[in-house]
């Protein structure tokens, strides 16, 4: 269990809701990376048979990861939620359902996927830095994902923010009430064809962060 009620209870919905639709656990195409979320039966399917999709269940990490190199890189002290989030738990993107429109809530597959995170944070508070702009994290993207959604860094509040500008509508007090007032989206996973940059090569939702924080720095 994490120190976030919410996304510990979102995973056990997520799980049983595809369960109950699919009779099949979440299926993610991890396209070649390994993670201890996927399940035994589908271990030799990452390297033997990249096209296929894999089933995974969450798995709460032995040793929870933190943000302290962020911290200490940018003078810059990060909510304590943040730690909870993605520190906790290896697990693919979570498809969701609202009340303002479809999204995916960004989490951790493996260690290595953890490390892009933090390169993709501290791109993001960089920037924040460099437009004057109180600092936010991303946790993920609504609809098409032109919108990001982020929490506010002095607070813990849940907003909508375009990348190069300051959030516009605030969703939720804290990440806990936002989680518990999402439903979990049942539906097939979906193979990304990406653009090369490698130094940011993850499969999925990262693609849509790449691809907004690309377009920001081609007009700064």
């Amino acid at each position: 269990m994490s120190s976030l009620p919410a996304l510990d209870n979102f995973f056990e919905i997520y799980h049983q809701s595809y369960i109950e639709k699919l009779a099949e656990p979440p299926r993610y195409y991890p396209q070649g990376e390994d993670s201890e979320c996927i399940l035994s039966e589908d271990k030799a399917d990452v390297l033997k048979r990249p096209e296929v999709a894999v089933r995974w269940q969450a798995v709460e990490r032995q040793s929870p990861a933190g943000f302290n190199n962020i911290e200490h890189a940018l003078e810059l002290g990060l909510h304590h939620s943040i730690n909870a989030f993605y520190g906790a738990y290896y697990a693919a993107p979570l498809m969701f359902d609202s009340a303002w429109g479809q999204g995916e809530l960004l989490q951790v597959w493996n260690h290595q996927d953890f490390e892009y995170l933090q390169q993709n944070l501290i791109g993001h508070l960089m920037m924040k830095q460099k437009l004057k702009q109180s600092p936010t994290w991303f946790i993920g993207v609504l609809n098409e994902g032109d919108q990001m959604l982020v929490v506010d860094n002095n607070d813990g509040s849940v907003w909508l923010e375009i990348p190069g500008q300051v959030p516009h509508q605030q969703l939720a007090e804290s990440l806990n009430e936002f989680i518990d007032a999402l439903s979990p989206r049942v539906c097939p996973p979906v193979k990304h064809v990406e653009e090369s940059l490698p130094e940011l090569e993850h499969p999925g939702i990262w693609q849509r962060i790449k691809t907004m924080w690309a377009n920001l720095r081609g007009k700064s």
